[in-house]
């Protein structure tokens, strides 16, 4: 809410000068005194006077009054009006969203100018006039908005609880469903005033909206335009009100959208200067100083059994030169949160909730060529099978100088040469002729080492090995290991490697993130975790690890489907400790053992040797 104190003392400051303009003593606003026209700043009249002598100040502060009063006015009648219109589309369908939202359709099919234009022609300009037209303009934003979050809220199970205790349609609409989507509305009743604002300028500046002599920006800026040379200063006054009042309501509605949506977490602290430089050099001080925070990531899927979630509630960090492994077995979501990060998810599945911080950008807001210039920019990706990763019509050289010009100015020649650099640093032996190699004539290791080369090509400050190694014989797999650690130590990077191997996970992770049905279920410091582990789950794979000549021991079962997720804890029909408490209390986060987090609600005291009172 911090950032809402700032452009919202802005906006009340030029709402409260508006409305105090008749008891400020101003003089008259539409009195001219021809005999000091032009005239620049003098007593009485700080700003100087315009082209018909009348005081600039007292017309820009009664300008604001009109410019604000119809834009305000507007976007009332439009919020009101287009919210009712959603609510009844929404919730009805059918003939109902075809009378009332799919009618909007038509006024989006004018121009607003042209519309403008009709309107001015049948009732003639005025301020009237002018409301009328912005509210028709505004009118299918509000309906469109609120028609899209009312099929969302619809299907969610506190309507539904409403629904059966046998409320009437207006009592859901206006007490459930109304307050849900209030903040969508408004939101865009903040954008409305102040698109309405610069459109009633522009109106009035055209001739189609207030009406001269009473005093608008709009009115001040055309007058102003005929006289700019003797006296540019008249000119300078409105156009800047006009640019500060909505410089000031668009900061408003970026904080209106931050403070509403409840994906939106707490503003994060810029990284310190320190791990920029030396990143690693220094222990970080606090939770904001991580490279990528990840909080409460749910991921949704549609599929024909409905909408089931491979991804809840998954939050982890990690920090300049620390490297964080996902662990747990196919199906636990591992991959899904990758791509979810990266911005890569099929179309029918969407992150629904959490933010994803790398830095000050909230990756799972940005748009596609927002995430297009990050990925293999400041964040990278290895991807589990090289030689699907690769194109195998371009030969490995083109594809790693096409990844650096893809996010550096760059001559071709210049490229090839850093690939080349690319190649001898992750050891591909005779690089000058591998360059020009296609896939097929690399084996598997070599393909790896290719895709190595290519995320590191822009020195990501985030890189996610997904299963790197997994079809890689064991030499392989500890070269591969090793030439990640000695990169990670040379450039700092941060690095989320998500294997099924707990043996990589000891010799190469500093924390551990273990997942499973789509939930992470242990997070902690990795000695730490293979030490002492908290969770069930987490002890099951340490005991399916083999260790020497012992036997491993499996664990029975497998991992249930997303649309069979059980309730409570999702291990407990695996669980050889399972009691029923587990089975039927909701997932809770335990932080209490060393800062720690599990969510297992019962381990701690089945650990402890009480299962009896469990």
């Amino acid at each position: 809410m911090k950032r809402l104190w700032i452009p919202g003392a802005l906006v009340a400051a030029v709402i409260l000068l508006a409305l105090l303009a008749p008891w400020l003593g101003l003089a008259d606003p539409v009195k001219q005194d021809i005999a000091q026209r032009l005239s620049g700043p003098m007593p009485g009249s700080p700003l100087g006077r315009d082209e018909f002598g009348r005081d600039v100040l007292s017309r820009l502060i009664w300008g604001a009054r009109t410019s604000l009063g119809v834009a305000f006015a507007a976007a009332a009648i439009a919020g009101i009006l287009g919210t009712a219109l959603g609510l009844i589309g929404g919730w009805f369908r059918g003939v109902g969203e075809l009378l009332t939202v799919r009618s909007m359709d038509i006024i989006l099919c004018f121009p607003p100018v042209l519309l403008a234009l009709l309107v001015v022609t049948l009732l003639g300009p005025g301020a009237g006039t002018l409301i009328l037209v912005l509210s028709v303009l505004y009118l299918p934003g509000f309906a469109r908005v609120t028609y899209a979050e009312v099929l969302s809220a619809r299907s969610h199970d506190y309507v539904e609880a409403v629904r059966a205790l046998g409320a009437p349609t207006s009592r859901i609409l206006l007490r459930t469903v109304l307050p849900n989507i209030a903040g969508s509305v408004l939101v865009q009743l903040s954008l409305a005033v102040a698109a309405a604002v610069v459109l009633e300028s522009g109106l009035s500046f055209l001739g189609l909206g207030v009406v001269p002599p009473a005093p608008s920006w709009g009115l001040m800026i055309r007058g102003a335009r005929a006289t700019m040379e003797q006296s540019p200063l008249l000119l300078l006054w409105p156009c800047a009100a006009l640019s500060l009042t909505i410089l000031a309501m668009n900061l408003l509605c970026d904080a209106l959208r931050d403070a509403v949506d409840p994906r939106t977490p707490a503003a994060r602290p810029r990284p310190r200067l320190i791990d920029r430089v030396l990143p690693g050099l220094l222990p970080p001080a606090e939770r904001g100083d991580a490279v990528l925070d990840l909080q409460g990531l749910t991921v949704e899927i549609a599929t024909p059994r409905g909408r089931i979630r491979p991804v809840e509630d998954v939050s982890l960090s990690v920090r300049p030169g620390e490297t964080m492994a996902i662990v747990g077995e196919s199906g636990s979501g591992k991959s899904v949160t990758a791509t979810a990060l990266m911005g890569l998810l099929p179309p029918a599945a969407r992150p629904v909730a959490g933010a994803a911080w790398l830095g000050e950008r909230d990756l799972l807001r940005l748009d596609e060529p927002a995430l297009r210039a990050l990925r293999g920019g400041a964040m990278a990706m290895v991807f589990q099978d090289p030689m699907s990763s690769l194109n195998p019509v371009h030969r490995v050289g083109d594809q790693v100088a096409e990844a650096i010009r893809a996010h550096r100015a760059m001559t071709a020649k210049a490229a090839r040469a850093e690939a080349l650099a690319l190649f001898r640093r992750v050891g591909i032996a005779d690089p000058e002729r591998r360059l020009d190699a296609w896939p097929h004539e690399l084996s598997g290791g070599m393909r790896q080492r290719v895709m190595i080369a290519m995320a590191l090509a822009n020195r990501p400050n985030l890189l996610i090995a997904d299963e790197p190694t997994t079809a890689l014989d064991v030499t392989v797999q500890a070269q591969i290991l090793e030439l990640l650690a000695e990169l990670q130590r040379e450039t700092g990077t941060a690095m989320i490697f998500i294997t099924h191997s707990l043996g990589v996970v000891a010799e190469i992770a500093d924390r551990v993130t273990v997942m499973y049905a789509g939930q992470v279920v242990e997070q902690g410091d990795a000695a730490t975790v293979f030490a002492a582990p908290l969770h069930p789950y987490t002890r099951a794979l340490l005991a399916a690890t083999p260790d020497g000549d012992g036997q491993p021991a499996g664990i029975p079962g497998v991992v249930p489907q997303p649309h069979a997720f059980p309730a409570g804890c999702r291990f407990a029909p695996r669980c050889g400790h399972a009691v029923a408490a587990c089975n039927a209390a909701p997932v809770m986060l335990d932080e209490t053992r060393s800062g720690r987090l599990t969510r297992c609600i019962r381990w701690p005291e089945l650990a402890n040797g009480t299962e009896a009172a469990a």
